[in-house]
């Protein structure tokens, strides 16, 4: 909430009121010398930083005189500076009542005070009072329309609260130190957070940002340990995990000379985004996400969208007096590999006030941030907004109260199963300081439900690990949903949506290429029943790959439009190996006429030749086509199971 007193209080002229103890005693709402004496006293007090005896003096100017409504909001203003809010309201409650015309602008702040105590209904006469104003600060005016319209929304949501039942996550995280902005595998299992430690005894030792990890076992979060390979002498924080947890962005402040506590941390401003990707099991030296993200100025806490594609952060301009105007932007990562030129998200996400805290959803279509500029509580408020159809964000959704309330809220992180989520507090009842807690997210505010895909890439021959290039293909739009690799162990893990149907490819050099497909068609999105692939990869020798996502429909040798993804796969690979003789092969089960079976699977055959050499320009010299008919099935022609199996489309090596 500090933000939003500052933005009250940036408004409130000391020397306005003090000053007036220099004109004539008559010019004053009070007569009583004794206690203008003190007014001015205090007024020097104040100038110099003496609160303590400010305070004193101003409380005698008062008991001199308890009519004397310059003292009332002089005093008022005091304790607003010093965080007193709760104490401000009866004085400035006092200066209006005894003359509400002659400081108007009080009407303003008493607002102000009652919105940070949640009076939301109290303060909506009090701005009120301000936009009818004829002669004000044009300014405060301008405020003042913004506050009115966090009073109304507050008013209302205190009378509508979301369910909401915060449970500390337990020991194994959280101390008495500080543990803030969480992050979170897609299956849920490894959790990542920033420590904020003091170094040393006494208020005034320095603090230091580590980034600690901590594994479930048994539902329980094990204690946690520090990443040493990526904590330095400096501050780390802000982290985001890739959906499978192998690439780890995060941020990292530095001087402009660009080394902060490792000659190997160069940065381009004040605060840098950096990235680690795990290998082996542990994590290499950071790099620096490069000049397309990192600018001269604020760049933080980064969100990285679970198909690898989308990297959302936060940039601010950074000034003597601190960042100005922080707000969103995404970049997106090229067939090069690089970062584009980072794009500020709509207005529907950005305000002309603060953005930070942003969290792309494993679903890829929904996201949380937290801002003061879209009417809420007070300060910063958790919002939620969904990706159209169109690619656009949709309008910012208020998370409601209790979840938001008068104080600020922020890095919100919500599980991929859609139901949890993780915030900071430094409320009672915790290990000590900011601790990390869970709770259930309102049906409302939830994300798209989706799965997660567990995935194993192996050699067909030896059954050794992998490591492959692979991707997921949406079959319906033929628009790739996530492309990345499995790791030296050849695992890989992904997140996807249900009620889809889905083309998986797997390439790597000197291997045959893998493809199938996968239905989450009318299937219950059971996170803790994750889509299990088991993907055998044949080296290139002489091998068979069966097409499984070349398309025709019954009885004809048309290539469906759901073939595309396929075909250009197929050009991809030919290119890759021009030295390879390959026939394309068709196959039917044994029902109707055999001629017209042979007919039928020639032209299907001819059909994926014809259009990989006039598509992918492949010369036709290493290349060839067969119709089988249904003299090679896989399995016996006995049920529609298997009959199913023996209608299929091949690429066999007939030599390298």
């Amino acid at each position: 909430m500090q933000r939003f007193l500052l933005l009250i209080f940036v408004f409130i002229n000391y020397s306005l009121i003090f000053s007036q103890g220099s004109l004539p005693p008559g010019t004053y709402t009070s007569t009583n010398k004794k206690a203008i004496k003190y007014f001015e006293e205090s007024k020097k007090m104040f100038q110099v930083r003496k609160d303590v005896e400010a305070e004193k003096l101003i409380k005698k100017a008062i008991e001199e005189d308890p009519q004397f409504i310059e003292a009332h909001s002089a005093y008022a203003d005091f304790l607003m500076s010093n965080n007193r809010v709760k104490e401000a309201i009866p004085l400035y409650e006092k200066a209006i009542a005894l003359n509400p015309k002659l400081f108007i602008d009080n009407n303003f702040y008493l607002g102000g005070a009652l919105l940070h105590e949640a009076q939301y209904e109290k303060a909506i006469p009090c701005f009120e009072k301000i936009l009818k104003a004829e002669r004000i600060n044009p300014n405060l005016k301008d405020e003042a329309a913004r506050y009115i319209k966090n009073a109304y929304f507050g008013a209302d949501a205190i009378k509508h609260p979301q369910p909401f039942k915060p449970v500390n996550v337990g020991e194994g995280i959280n101390t008495s130190e500080y543990e803030y902005f969480p992050a979170l595998t897609a299956d849920g299992n490894t959790f990542l957070f920033t420590r904020n430690i003091r170094e040393g005894e006494g208020v005034t030792a320095p603090r230091q940002e580590d980034f600690y990890v901590s594994k479930k076992a048994n539902g329980v979060w094990q204690t946690a340990n520090p990443i040493s390979s990526v904590n330095t002498p400096g501050n780390e924080g802000a982290p985001s995990l890739s959906a499978d947890g192998e690439i780890m962005f995060f941020a990292s402040c530095m001087e402009m000379t660009g080394d902060y506590g490792s000659s190997e941390r160069k940065g381009y401003g004040s605060c840098d985004i950096f990235y680690a990707q795990k290998i082996n099991g542990k994590w290499s030296k950071p790099r620096n996400a490069g000049s397309m993200i990192n600018t001269k100025n604020w760049e933080t806490q980064p969100s990285f969208s679970s198909d690898g594609k989308t990297l959302y952060f936060i940039r601010g301009i950074v000034a003597r007096d601190g960042i100005k105007n922080p707000d969103i932007y995404s970049s997106t990562i090229g067939e090069d590999g690089k970062f584009s030129e980072p794009v500020k998200l709509s207005d529907n996400i950005n305000t002309p006030l603060g953005e930070e805290s942003v969290f792309i959803h494993p679903d890829n279509q929904t996201l949380y941030f937290s801002s003061e500029g879209h009417p809420g509580m007070g300060g910063l408020d958790i919002f939620v907004s969904k990706k159209q159809a169109d690619g656009s964000w949709g309008k910012a959704v208020n998370l409601g109260y209790p979840i938001n309330t008068f104080s600020d809220e922020n890095s919100l992180l919500v599980d991929a199963n859609g139901k949890l989520a993780y915030f900071a507090s430094e409320r009672e009842g915790g290990f000590g300081g900011l601790d990390i807690y869970q709770f259930e997210l309102p049906e409302s505010v939830r994300p798209e439900k989706i799965t997660y895909v567990k995935g194993l890439t192996y050699n067909a021959k030896t059954k050794a690990p992998v490591d492959a290039s692979f991707e997921l293909i949406d079959l319906e739009t033929q628009q790739s949903v996530t492309s990345a690799y499995s790791n030296s162990a050849g695992e890989f893990l992904v997140t996807l949506t249900s009620n889809h149907n889905y083309l998986v490819n797997v390439s790597k050099p000197g291997f045959l290429f893998y493809s199938d497909n996968f239905s989450l068609k009318d299937k219950v999105a059971d996170y803790n029943k994750p889509y299990k692939l088991q993907i055998p990869l044949q080296p290139i020798d002489t091998g068979i790959i069966e097409l499984k996502n070349i398309f025709f429909d019954v009885n004809k040798w048309d290539l469906k439009a759901e073939s595309k993804a396929e075909l250009q796969k197929i050009i991809t690979f030919l290119k890759a190996n021009p030295t390879l003789k390959i026939e394309f092969s068709g196959h039917t089960d044994n029902s109707g006429d055999k001629v017209f079976n042979k007919t039928l699977s020639t032209n299907r055959a001819k059909a994926i030749y014809d259009y990989v050499i006039e598509k992918g320009s492949l010369p036709a010299t290493n290349l060839s086509y067969k119709g089988y008919g249904d003299t090679k099935p896989k399995a016996p022609n006995d049920t529609p199971e298997n009959k199913a199996k023996n209608r299929r489309t091949e690429l066999k090596v007939l030599s390298k």
